[in-house]
């Protein structure tokens, strides 16, 4: 197996930097987020128990998913998992502290002195996790294979740096781990867990974004193409409540690109069908003008789809 991660101090965007590395690699990208999601599938609701065995209950999801894909890991600490496994290549962005302050300002439209504040609240969580999960508040520089200045090189340079580096490592050779050594591994970790009391349930699995429309799909393959992060269905918008305050509609755009923070809602449907969609978009933009939502109707898809020779014919409802 080959397994990438990626780990920084809080407002280096590594979340965007490992997103773009798995893009670039074609590897399947775990962010912190989504290893929450699964450590809830595998164990349960978090607990001081699973915080205190972080390391094998998220190695012993880790090793499983990478016997069918090469693994890109944007969580903080994962870097300490594996040992001195030859296919591990450990990253660990960094940046002076104005510029993780301006940062956070234009990713999460904050005013300097909230962003500072935001950016000492972060780095006080972080190095509480380190400390209840390794033993230590702070990284060791001696664990990472790359260390990358985000002061003057963006995501995309630490993604291009990665993908170079894997390649002088000859780590894009290696195979996927087999289930001989996925069992051997599995032994081990769960010999520890068991003695803490914790029982992996075997459920948690990556799975892929099930697109609703051929064009949507289309419109993923071609923003990888670009190397262009995206996400698939990210969040929901309330646009309709009860009077007792109940959402009674909601509205979720297709697709989220983190780089521009826009939104992009694409439209194939017959016209019969827009209006409404219409409707919903115009309350979206009432109810949250700081949201940036572009759409995409049924000629500009296919005008995208045909100018890149996607696919030979129309693609509609």
């Amino acid at each position: 197996m080959a397994v990438v991660t990626v780990s920084g101090e809080p407002g280096c965007r590594t979340r965007e930097a490992a997103q773009l590395t798995a893009q670039r690699l074609g590897f399947q990208h775990v962010s912190a987020s989504r290893l929450s999601v699964l450590l809830e599938e595998e164990f349960g609701p978090p607990s001081s128990v699973i915080e205190k065995s972080w390391p094998e209950v998220v190695a012993t999801i880790l090793v499983r998913l990478a016997t069918e894909q090469h693994l890109v890991v944007g969580a903080d600490g994962a870097e300490r998992l594996f040992g001195q496994y030859p296919g591990l290549f450990r990253v660990r962005v960094i940046a002076p502290q104005n510029r993780r302050i301006g940062n956070i300002m234009l990713d999460d439209r904050l005013d300097r002195a909230t962003a500072r504040q935001h950016l000492r609240d972060r780095e006080k969580q972080q190095r509480l996790e380190r400390k209840l999960r390794f033993g230590r508040a702070t990284p060791d520089a001696h664990d990472f294979d790359l260390i990358v200045n985000a002061e003057t090189l963006d995501a995309e340079h630490t993604a291009q740096l990665v993908e170079t580096a894997l390649q002088v490592r000859h780590i894009l050779d290696y195979g996927f781990l087999s289930r001989a050594a996925e069992a051997q591994m599995q032994f081990k970790l769960r010999y520890h867990l068991s003695k803490e009391g914790i029982h992996p349930l075997g459920k948690a699995s990556l799975k892929g974004p099930q697109f609703m429309h051929p064009s949507e799909r289309i419109f993923a393959n071609l923003l990888d193409f670009y190397r262009i992060a995206w996400e698939y269905e990210p969040r929901s918008f309330p646009i309709m409540w009860s009077k007792d305050g109940k959402v009674l509609e909601a509205f979720t755009p297709d697709f989220y690109l983190p780089e521009s923070d826009m939104y992009v809602e694409l439209t194939t449907m017959k016209q019969s069908l827009v209006t409404k969609k219409n409707r919903k978009i115009k309350l979206l933009r009432q109810l949250y003008p700081e949201v940036n939502i572009q759409i995409f109707y049924q000629k500009d898809v296919q005008d995208l789809i045909f100018k890149y020779g996607l696919v030979d014919e129309p693609v509609n409802a």
